[in-house]
């Protein structure tokens, strides 16, 4: 009998260790972080856009898919957009281009198929823009109509979070560039945030506009700053890669500043620019208002990553966008994506590198 409790004793000792260094390697690796069970590391990205009800389920996608994964890229965030009519109207709702749940979910698993992770970003725009408004300015006046517009942005958001749930999906997005609502009623983000969580386990940011992510007062709530990167970097027409590192001191020793006092990893759920003359000026502007400059476009995706790269808390960025047309872009496309252009060669080129990060958050 004695000998066998020593037996006993011994095999529940034995499990423990293995408890203890199984959990410590989970530690080691960044398994467990945070609020959740997220892996930290860089997220080698790219914004995979449609607006249209059954655009990710196209046959071409499909493709499309494919030619993206050949680039290095290892993330993918899929936008879903809703809208409403101005933004004071608070009618949050479909449009007949918004992406249907069957198409979002053939994206989502053909993704996880090439071995893609994926962060669902659901967008909320205005459809109404002839005063010059925009997504950042939705607000309210009353706090009655600031609970209305919560209690339909929240039904919004969590039809997305159970297809993230069931889908398995890695990163969820909670919003994007909502700048008024974010910094006037961030306890209500608080409360949105807390909800999510109960239903969902992955990894949770916010995409910020880059003018307004250090009012934002729910970072520590989140497990990744998401800053929408469109930095202004130079005046000039043409600007040759030195002067678009000088473009990037100051915001970099902002970011860095903000970065060590939150003490969250940093990631660009948006980044990019045109493919034209004068790009870098107002890299946030979907309109080419010059030339095509296709050489511009790859030298700012170049000048990023070179700086980017080295800085140990930024986790990943996700270039916009790549379209469901596999014969996107090309050398007479003067727009955002990076399709067929010499900025694929510059993803190919960074994405090829191990960009390795250490777990310390």
């Amino acid at each position: 009998m004695a000998e066998m409790r020593k037996i006993v004793k011994a095999a529940l000792l034995v499990a423990i260790l293995a408890a203890v260094v199984l959990v410590s390697k989970f530690f080691i690796f960044g398994v467990f972080t945070g609020f959740n069970k997220i892996p930290l590391e860089f997220q080698k990205g790219i914004a995979y856009c449609s607006w249209a009800a059954e655009g990710y389920s196209n046959p071409k996608s499909t493709d499309s898919l494919k030619a993206l994964k050949a680039t290095g890229t290892d993330h993918i965030a899929i936008l879903v957009t809703w809208y409403q009519t101005n933004c004071w109207s608070g009618d949050i709702h479909r449009l007949e281009t918004t992406p249907s749940d069957e198409s979002i979910i053939s994206a989502i698993r053909k993704s996880h198929e090439l071995g893609l992770k994926v962060m669902l970003k659901p967008h909320l725009d205005i459809i109404d823009q002839s005063d010059g408004s925009w997504r950042g300015e939705i607000g309210c006046v009353r706090d009655p109509d600031w609970d209305k517009w919560f209690e339909e942005y929240t039904k919004f958001i969590m039809h997305y979070v159970d297809i993230a749930r069931k889908e398995k999906v890695e990163l969820f997005c909670v919003g994007t560039e909502l700048s008024t609502t974010a910094t006037i009623k961030g306890y209500k983000w608080i409360d949105l945030i807390k909800l999510i969580r109960k239903k969902y386990s992955g990894a949770l940011t916010f995409g910020a506009h880059w003018e307004t992510y250090q009012d934002i007062r729910f970072w520590k709530d989140l497990d990744y700053i998401g800053i929408n990167a469109y930095f202004p970097l130079s005046e000039e027409m043409r600007p040759d890669k030195v002067r678009l590192k000088e473009g990037w001191e100051k915001w970099v020793k902002e970011m860095e500043d903000f970065q060590a006092k939150i003490g969250k990893p940093v990631i660009f759920p948006e980044v990019g620019c045109n493919s034209s003359d004068g790009a870098a000026i107002r890299p946030w502007e979907h309109t080419p208002r010059w030339e095509i400059n296709l050489g511009l476009q790859a030298d700012y995706y170049d000048v990023l990553m070179e700086i980017f790269s080295e800085k140990k808390w930024f986790y990943g960025a996700y270039w916009w966008f790549w379209g469901t047309n596999p014969d996107m872009g090309g050398d007479l496309n003067a727009n955002f994506t990076p399709q067929n252009k010499p900025a694929e060669d510059i993803i190919k080129k960074w994405y090829a590198k191990q960009l390795v990060r250490p777990v310390k958050f």
